[in-house]
């Protein structure tokens, strides 16, 4: 024997052994070669000389028995049954194979014990087919090993266990903690289908949870995939957020919210990029309750606020529970009702004049750019080549938080039309709740939302939140229920398809960072983008005094109430017993002159008097002077009923009035029925 070394790739040295072969004519090498060789394909030859024993020997103990010739045939018949049993866990190739082999022996044994094994055509059967049969072992043992590839399964037999039997894993791809394996099924027999189907056998197989499995088709055929494997749960650990990722950068950055399964960052964008071919987005955020949806929410806000470029305006019926910190630095923000109402007719309205001004500019859509003053003679509305100079328009994102409370109120159609145009104004719309389902949610809005993170939820709202190549592919939310908050799944532009079904997990806010979210809010204040003049003049002329924008100034002190009752050291002082609502009678004036309607039966018919027309219409225009002062740009009949009372005016008198204001264009009918918008009063410059 002659010792060699060999070395691989990676200088790493191994001893061979090779055996060496003289011309001394001994040959002893040789033979001791060639019977390892030829071992592994003797068992069939040895098969076919035991059957050849077997026949003679038989012949010679029951030659004359016909009793044996029964229990030959008995035999015969039960070896090739369990033969054929034996092989069901085999490929159907190998089991019929095996059981003409087990079928065509003890055909022959039997003919051999009863009549001889030289008896007619007996023996010639043995020494023609015998061989042939051996032989046939013999080629399906060559054709298992391929030089060029191994044509088996390289799984250990996983995919036949798990029903993929004859599919092929190619050369796995390892990294820390993620294995991606190609895989090519059975042409004509098989199918991606297939595949997604066998995801919970294979995890079943590899004792890993369902989410620890995922399949990514290949696009350009139906038989192919990666077959990805994550071992190591690494989202189990929870992760505490510490603050924004990327302080005074650009909405168009990454927004970073989390982290996947292995490690890597979990990103999205808002904005699309015409060189990198991705469309802007809207975004919808679903997850039942305690799946760590508020959370992921917060993730997102405090990215978007800490960017340079963006205002965002804020809807939450919840009174800003878990948004409170974050307040100061929102351009807008409104707590549900009514207000909801006005910012929701709001955006509407400034859709086309954010739209008609990206036009203007040359911008077919919004880019960091746009939010700069427009020094680019190629971004100018001049007609005569020159830059126009006219102040940056930043990126606006329009958050519903909780928004069943204002598709209840509005529709389930209320976002529809801003969700299928905003886009393309430079702005994103941002729908969160637990359940957006079809009874919610109108079908339009949710085929308009193309971006979700879906958080855990029940096992039936999966399709709710995600598409369905995408828990095909072994997404299953609902696997998760409220029992890991801040799991999630991101489908979005600009992530790889193949990440898709990947698991992720949200950075978790606890009461430590408040701090922090104030002192982002404080940043934001004086240091964010403010709203536009178009934007906010579109805004100023649907919402009135409702819209003021974001000001870096401390909000202005809050009056002090008047007290109700006198306290003690106003009675010891001769402190006047008077309720508040009549301080201001004079006991000494005369009572008013009786009026038309005065003397109405209170009971049967509508309450109050008749004014004059004249006064009817200075009554109903100070009415609607005062809602806009307040700020309370959508109006109906249930918001006068303080009025009426204090005026003693009926409701229907009230109804008549809209009808009339609307008519003269004080008033615009919503998407509501019985509500009306209030049109701003347009003031001199």
């Amino acid at each position: 024997m002659a010792r060699e070394v060999w070395t691989d790739q990676e200088g790493r040295t191994y001893p061979l052994t090779v055996p060496t072969t003289t011309n001394e004519g001994s040959g002893g090498t040789v033979r001791a070669y060639l019977l390892n060789r030829a071992k592994p394909h003797l068992p069939p030859w040895l098969g076919w000389a035991g059957t050849g024993l077997t026949g003679a020997v038989g012949h010679w103990q029951w030659g004359e028995s016909a009793a044996a010739g029964v229990g030959l045939t008995l035999a015969s018949v039960a070896l090739t049954g369990a033969t054929w049993w034996a092989g069901k866990s085999t490929s159907n190739q190998r089991r019929l194979h095996a059981a003409i082999t087990a079928a065509a022996g003890s055909a022959w044994v039997t003919a051999a014990c009863l009549a001889g094994p030289t008896a007619g055509p007996i023996d010639d059967l043995y020494l023609m087919g015998g061989p042939a049969v051996a032989l046939s072992w013999n080629v399906r043992m060559v054709l298992r090993h391929n030089p060029d590839g191994a044509t088996g399964s390289s799984d250990g037999g996983l995919l036949e266990k798990v029903g993929l039997a004859r599919a092929q894993i190619g050369a796995a791809k390892v990294e820390p903690n993620r294995v991606t394996a190609p895989i090519a099924l059975q042409p004509g027999e098989q199918t991606n289908d297939d595949v997604a189907k066998a995801l919970v056998r294979i995890a079943s197989a590899l004792d890993l949870p369902k989410s620890a499995v995922r399949y990514t088709p290949d696009p350009d055929s139906h038989r192919r995939g990666d077959l990805v494997i994550v071992p190591e749960d690494m989202l189990s650990e929870e992760v505490q957020w510490e603050g924004p990722s990327n302080l005074g950068g650009s909405i168009a950055d990454p927004l970073v919210i989390g982290r996947y399964d292995d490690g890597s960052p979990l990103v999205m964008w808002l904005p699309g990029d015409p060189d990198a071919g991705r469309n802007s987005t809207h975004l919808l955020i679903a997850g039942g309750t305690g799946s760590g949806k508020g959370d992921a929410a917060l993730n997102l806000l405090t990215e978007i606020l800490s960017r340079r470029d963006v205002i965002v305006w804020f809807n939450d019926p919840k009174a800003f529970q878990d948004f409170g910190p974050l307040r100061a630095a929102l351009d807008w923000d409104a707590e549900g009702g009514s207000q909801a109402e006005v910012m929701v007719t709001t955006v509407e309205g400034v859709i086309p004049a954010r739209t008609r001004w990206l036009g203007a500019h040359s911008y077919r859509q919004w880019i960091p750019a746009a939010a700069e003053t427009q020094n680019d003679p190629e971004h100018s509305c001049r007609t005569d080549g020159r830059a126009c100079g006219c102040p940056g328009m930043p990126f606006l994102v329009f958050w519903n938080e909780e928004a069943a409370n204002t598709l209840r109120n509005m529709g389930d159609d209320a976002f529809t039309g801003i969700a299928q145009e905003a886009r393309s104004a430079g702005m994103s719309l941002v729908v969160s709740l637990q359940r957006p389902s079809y009874d919610q949610m109108s079908t339009s809005t949710r085929a308009s939302l193309p971006s979700v993170i879906a958080l855990g939820c029940d096992p039936r709202d999966e399709g709710f939140s995600l598409p369905e190549t995408v828990i095909d592919a072994g997404a299953h939310p609902g696997a998760w229920g409220n029992r890991r908050p801040g799991y999630c799944y991101l489908v979005t532009p600009g992530v790889d398809e193949a990440r898709y079904p990947s698991p992720g997990r949200t950075r978790r806010f606890t009461t430590r960072a408040v701090p922090v979210m104030e002192q982002l809010a404080a940043w934001a204040q004086h240091n964010g983008a403010t709203a536009d003049p178009v934007t906010a003049g579109a805004a100023s002329g649907i919402a009135g005094r409702a819209y003021t924008g974001r000001t870096t100034e401390a909000p202005a002190p809050q009056p002090t109430p008047l007290r109700a009752v006198p306290e003690e050291d106003d009675m010891e002082y001769g402190g006047l017993l008077v309720d508040p609502e009549d301080t201001g009678i004079d006991p000494e004036a005369e009572l008013p002159d009786v009026e038309e309607g005065d003397d109405a039966p209170i009971f049967g018919q509508d309450t109050g008097r008749k004014p004059s027309p004249e006064e009817a219409r200075r009554l109903f225009a100070d009415a609607l002077a005062e809602f806009e002062d307040n700020g309370q740009m959508i109006v109906g009949p249930k918001d006068f009923m303080d009025w009426c009372d204090r005026h003693h005016l009926s409701r229907p008198w009230v109804s008549e009035r809209l009808k009339e204001a609307a008519i003269q264009g004080r008033l615009e009918a919503t998407n509501t029925t019985g509500r009306w918008r209030i049109v701003p009063v347009l003031t001199a410059a």
